[in-house]
């Protein structure tokens, strides 16, 4: 995404913060499981660790990491709940057992998609030790109505501002593939946003 200058850069951190926190507590409560029995954790592109920070303060054994742009780290807040790492997702993601993408995804192309979830590959353990990918997305609805009438109107709106799109579950799963996962699995639908484990 492009650079913004400093109040729209400010607005726009604000604004994730605010979206995030409404959207972890429906998380929190529908899928409670999504985080038994995970004792690290990695946020990408967590920003103020908004998110981190509730599922911290819900699991508090989980260690939690918070990878973003240096830009973003240093002015995130530094309670000790969770540990923030500035760096940058295309070339290394601290290593734990579960990697999160909460909302990063649909910014990117497929093929910038393919490189970030194989760095996350690299950060993982095996699925026979809990290793697993946590993407928070739209995942598109072929049937027709209002939903699925936004989530195109949604779509338009990514490709023109951004290098990415929504996906549908078929998309999702080629690259997933692709990036050299094994399985997945679509854990919730919640309205357009659907929650799915990766499998390594």
């Amino acid at each position: 995404m492009a650079v913004l200058d400093p109040e729209s850069d400010k607005l726009f951190n604000e604004a994730l913060a605010a979206h995030d926190h409404m959207g972890i507590g429906t998380i929190l409560r529908e899928c409670h499981g999504l985080f038994n029995g995970l004792q690290s954790l990695t946020d990408c592109c967590g920003g103020d660790g908004t998110t981190a920070r509730a599922i911290v303060k819900a699991f508090p054994h989980i260690k939690c990491n918070v990878l973003d742009l240096p830009r973003v780290i240093n002015k995130a807040p530094s309670d000790g709940l969770v540990n923030y790492i500035a760096g940058d997702m295309f070339h290394s993601i601290p290593p734990a057992q579960a990697v999160m993408l909460k909302l990063v995804l649909h910014f990117w192309s497929d093929k910038d998609c393919i490189n970030i979830l194989t760095q996350c590959k690299k950060a993982i353990p095996s699925r026979e030790v809990g290793g697993k990918v946590i993407i928070m997305d739209i995942v598109v609805d072929s049937s027709s109505g209002p939903l699925f009438e936004t989530q195109m109107l949604m779509d338009m709106v990514m490709m023109v501002c951004t290098r990415g799109r929504q996906r549908d579950e078929n998309d999702w799963s080629a690259i997933f593939m692709e990036a050299g996962f094994s399985d997945y699995k679509i854990v919730k639908k919640l309205g357009a946003r659907g929650v799915i484990e990766v499998y390594p």
